[in-house]
């Protein structure tokens, strides 16, 4: 995780009842990993199991894409940035705008912005499990945090972070 060169998004506090599943990277031994992905699950604001990955990336690395399920590398063609942003997020302590990803299947919402010069992208499964994004939640870059991930609840791995 500290190799990473982008990154790690969680939120934390994490919302009520939900759990760390997962964790990937894309990138190699020497230069780091160029994108990171989260996974969280828990409690559906509308009831069921929600299920977050929160992905951090260089522009053209494609693995948000991958989760979001959109054939580009990045979400700009898919997002509408002239128009008020759909959400935020509190990213190591600044608002992050997050505007919704479109022509994404069905079953997910994706919302992505900018953090850091890097994209920042948020999908949920299912698509109702997206409301959570409208809780301002607050994201800790990992890679800075000290004892207290040693306090992070998990969950049994997810294998949406595997596909």
């Amino acid at each position: 995780m500290r190799r990473a060169q982008v990154p790690v998004w969680m939120p934390w506090p994490l919302p009520v009842g939900w759990l760390f599943t997962g964790v990937a990277y894309a990138g190699d031994d020497r230069s780091g990993g160029r994108a990171t992905a989260v996974a969280c699950s828990g409690p559906g604001p509308l009831g069921g199991i929600g299920e977050l990955i929160l992905v951090a990336e260089e522009l053209g690395v494609g693995l948000g894409a991958r989760y979001a399920g959109i054939d580009a590398p990045d979400p700009g063609p898919f997002m509408s940035v002239d128009k008020p942003a759909h959400t935020k997020v509190l990213a190591a302590g600044r608002p992050t705008p997050l505007w919704h990803v479109t022509r994404t299947p069905d079953d997910r919402a994706v919302f992505a912005g900018e953090a850091r010069g890097l994209w920042l992208w948020a999908i949920v499964w299912p698509e109702q499990s997206g409301l959570l994004m409208y809780d301002e939640l607050v994201l800790t870059d990992l890679r800075d945090a000290g004892a207290e991930t040693e306090l992070v609840p998990c969950g049994a791995l997810t294998p949406r972070i595997l596909s």
